[in-house]
């Protein structure tokens, strides 16, 4: 399908509203139990929660579900609706009485489009998008476009609207146990353009820069450790580069994850072989990353223009 849920018990759900003042939403991407992960945040304005428990020393190497929000930092109160429903499930790292969730969650910035400021994602919210993932089923479709966190997100200053896309990449060569799956999901709420398009940034504006951020979510059916897992994340981050223009910006909070399922052992017969699966792993989270953001601004846009040529962009209102 081209999507993140191509790799094997990676499913998606979301939650938004647009009534009344709303313009936001909650996206929860669900990985089976057990998978590792570790991310990398390289924006200049992030709004994160629980990042800290992915670096590579620290006591847990496993997560339990993934939270992209709007609202900003207000919207990270939806982990917690999620990670409540992971406690239900019994996922979490045990301990004496019960399980501790590992829900790490990244924002965007999207108060008051809906035009109310007060309208933003709440534990509720986080809650219904996680079992909206759980009750979405193996290889499911994701919504795309201006759903979940992509809901009220926009692009290029604020000019047009952003949105949330997915893609996916297979590798036949890098593992004697099957096909390697790389899979990305973006919420695309960039300061900048896609590339070729413009920047959405000059040194000659005046006004001050929008509020921003691009999140992802790249995800691979390979085993990884954690340390291989953030150094994914970091390479992932070339994918926003070569799409956005500009990207890593002081007004943006640009933030990926990278989650390994561990079904397909890679090559690592030799430390030459060891070296070029991952290196061919970490190129294609590149890729994929750059593909889901595409996907997401395209989307969002919904304009069918005639081959060639670029799109019209749907205005910020719209």
């Amino acid at each position: 399908m081209g999507a993140i849920t191509d790799v094997p018990g990676v499913r998606v759900g979301h939650a938004q509203n647009y009534d009344d003042g709303w313009l936001s939403g909650v996206t929860v991407v669900l990985p089976p139990p057990g998978t590792v992960g570790s991310v990398d945040v390289r924006g200049g304005g992030p709004g994160t929660h629980e990042t800290d428990a992915l670096d590579p020393t620290t006591l847990v190497p496993t997560v339990d579900a993934v939270i992209l929000t709007g609202g900003s930092a207000f919207g990270l109160v939806s982990a917690h609706g999620a990670q409540r429903w992971c406690e239900e499930q019994g996922r979490g790292f045990p301990v004496p009485g019960g399980v501790v969730p590992i829900v790490p969650a990244a924002a965007i910035f999207d108060l008051g489009r809906g035009g109310d400021f007060a309208a933003r994602p709440d534990e509720a919210m986080g809650y219904a998008a996680a079992a909206a993932a759980h009750a979405s089923g193996d290889h499911a479709d994701v919504g795309r476009g201006n759903v979940g966190a992509g809901t009220g997100a926009l692009l290029g200053r604020g000019q047009f609207k952003g949105g949330l896309g997915t893609s996916s990449i297979t590798l036949d060569n890098i593992s004697q146990q099957g096909s390697v799956i790389v899979g990305a999901i973006a919420v695309v709420n960039a300061l900048g353009m896609p590339m070729g398009l413009g920047s959405g940034a000059s040194p000659t504006d005046a006004a001050p820069p929008a509020l921003n951020t691009t999140l992802v979510v790249v995800v691979t059916n390979a085993v990884l450790d954690p340390a291989e897992c953030r150094r994914t994340a970091g390479a992932a981050h070339a994918g926003l580069a070569r799409a956005l223009n500009p990207s890593h910006t002081l007004a943006d909070g640009d933030t990926v994850f990278a989650l390994a399922t561990g079904a397909v052992v890679l090559d690592r017969t030799s430390e030459q072989a060891r070296q070029v699966s991952l290196i061919t792993l970490q190129s294609a989270a590149a890729e994929a990353v750059r593909l889901a953001i595409l996907d997401g601004v395209a989307q969002a846009q919904s304009i069918t223009t005639p081959a060639g040529e670029f799109p019209a962009y749907r205005p910020a209102g719209e």
